[in-house]
């Protein structure tokens, strides 16, 4: 990403917006949070926040590439030279070792996805947009080739690979909707949890069958939809509503009354 004279010096101060901005909208909300307020978390005047961002929202979209940059780096550096099986473990476990600050960061992205849909009136802004659209689309690859490069090998059951990479994407980020530091349970909890669920979703076993993967069951195929969540968009509906059922007309004579 390219930056500008005030953001590279070393009196910079975009380093501090940033985290500046992440506490104050990841336990305010975005919404809640003046621009105001962010400068004075850092210290500055409200007028030299523009000369490291545009808008709050240009500033919200840096942060949402910055943590999908993170996640995806990650992930590729937890899951190298591994076969399948420990790679989606690692997968899952990289996922929730985290700091205070990424588990806000992780929050904000998970909360404004949607700002992803639809393009900015600023270049800026458009640029974090588009460079998030990528890194997306680059994450949902990376989960769905593991899981394809199970299928290959055996290790999980052959299904549509592209549908159970971004299921068992959603089953790890969802985590963020909920989760907050000191609550019941804590990051190492979760990421016992989620690798045990994530592994046996991945090889088809059944909840309450240790032994192992489930029958395939027969299902209705349904279009995929246009919205995906590379894009943020909602789905689309799968298709016209099926064709209302109308009675062929009857071949018997409509009855008459008799005359008295």
């Amino acid at each position: 990403m390219a930056t500008t004279v005030a953001e590279a010096g070393p009196r910079s101060k975009r380093a501090a917006i940033l985290q500046a901005a992440v506490r104050s909208f990841g336990e305010t909300g975005y919404e809640h949070t003046k621009w105001s307020a962010v400068a004075d978390r850092v210290g500055i005047g409200q007028t030299a926040l523009y000369h490291y961002f545009e808008s709050k929202a240009h500033c919200l979209l840096t942060i949402m590439h910055m943590e999908l940059a993170r996640s995806a780096d990650n992930f590729t550096a937890a899951t190298q030279g591994l076969e399948p099986l420990p790679a989606l473990r690692a997968a899952v476990r990289t996922a929730y070792d985290v700091k205070k600050q990424e588990v806000l960061q992780m929050r904000i992205l998970h909360t404004h996805t949607s700002m992803l849909a639809h393009p900015r009136g600023s270049v800026r802004e458009e640029e974090e947009r588009q460079a998030s659209r990528a890194l997306v689309q680059q994450i949902e690859h990376n989960w769905t080739d593991l899981m394809q490069r199970g299928m290959d090998t055996g290790i999980f059951p052959e299904r549509n690979a592209t549908l159970i990479g971004r299921a068992t994407l959603g089953l790890v980020i969802s985590v963020w909707d909920w989760y907050r530091p000191g609550g019941a349970l804590s990051l190492p909890e979760i990421s016992d949890m989620m690798t045990a669920g994530v592994e046996r979703f991945a090889r088809g076993v059944d909840i309450g069958d240790a032994d192992g993967p489930v029958a395939a069951t027969p299902t209705r195929t349904r279009r995929p939809s246009a919205g995906t969540a590379a894009d943020g968009a909602s789905p689309a509906p799968d298709g016209p509503a099926p064709p209302v059922k109308v009675s062929a007309p009857s071949s018997r004579r409509p009855r008459t009354a008799r005359s008295r």
